[in-house]
């Protein structure tokens, strides 16, 4: 068991950011994403649904003796149905100093210990932190994705988030609030590139303020917006607007959490063009190779 004095979390962090800086992981070169890996796990729970948890999750699930989880973003049917044996501990309200230990000696004491936050921790999952300060008390960690939100919206939608000639890009991204500012906050950026697809994260209660932005950039108001509240869930709702009216919408909803927002042409998925990759360009080397064979023929 790991010595009972208490750790700064901020100086593991610290720590383990300056040796990232010095070398390289070795596990980088030794593992891939969905190996089997000693530590805690860091999963992914996705969007919602319990079906939309990764096949490799579900097994560290089903033999995890302690699960932490990130509270009412994992939707309690996933937690009841994977989750039922194991000692389940809601993260939120709980800081790291309470956390990495908590972690920690579970497993010293020989627990498969979980770590469950929603969607795909490495997108705005406040993952790194915790496995830093673990790590720098001797105990592995790694990840195992899942699937984000921004995926489940795209399905929702019937549509993708990429579409030859409507979009080639797309920016996962967050409003300025409280952690970010006006300078970092690039939405009007993204939007006026034209051919990318903004998903924005943690905006919900910010949309307004968002598009009367937009608006000022004079960006048009015409460009489709979509607002997926609880993307997967059994109480999904999906509410499709334009620049110029989706916050109205969206307050008339009642929403101030847990939505997604997509800008841009590929929400309706319109104008797109026939992609190469089935077209004359497909057919390219069976042509050629026909054509080597009729010429081996004479």
């Amino acid at each position: 068991m790991t010595d009972d004095t208490p750790n700064d979390p901020q100086d593991a962090i610290d720590s383990q950011g300056e040796r990232r800086r010095e070398e390289l992981d070795d596990r980088i070169f030794d593992h891939s994403a969905g190996d089997e890996q000693e530590g805690i796990p860091f999963v992914g729970a996705g969007p919602g649904n319990p079906r939309l948890l990764t096949v490799a999750g579900k097994e560290l699930l089903e033999e995890a003796d302690l699960v932490v989880h990130a509270g009412s973003l994992v939707n309690s049917e996933l937690l009841d149905e994977y989750c039922a044996h194991a000692e389940l501990v809601n993260s939120v309200g709980k800081d790291l100093e309470e956390l990495i230990p908590l972690m920690r000696d579970a497993y010293e004491d020989g627990d498969n210990v979980v770590r469950l936050h929603s969607g795909d921790p490495a997108i705005y999952g406040a993952a790194l932190e915790q496995m830093d300060a673990l790590e720098h008390e001797g105990v592995p960690t790694h990840f195992v994705p899942g699937v984000t939100s921004a995926f489940a919206a795209s399905a929702t939608l019937r549509t993708q988030l990429t579409l030859n000639e409507v979009s080639n890009h797309v920016a996962f991204t967050r409003p300025q609030g409280k952690t970010l500012t006006p300078e970092e906050d690039h939405i009007s950026d993204f939007v006026e590139m034209g051919d990318v697809t903004t998903c924005i994260y943690l905006g919900t209660h910010a949309v307004r303020d968002t598009m009367d932005r937009l608006l000022e950039d004079e960006h048009d108001p015409e460009t489709p917006v979509a607002v997926i509240y609880h993307a997967s869930w059994p109480d999904e709702d999906v509410i499709i607007g334009s620049i110029g009216d989706i916050a109205d919408k969206v307050e008339e909803a009642g929403y101030r959490a847990s939505a997604l927002v997509v800008i841009g042409d590929a929400v309706t998925g319109a104008g797109y063009e026939r992609s190469f990759l089935y077209g004359d360009w497909a057919n390219r080397g069976s042509s050629d190779s026909s054509a080597e064979t009729e010429a081996s023929d004479d």
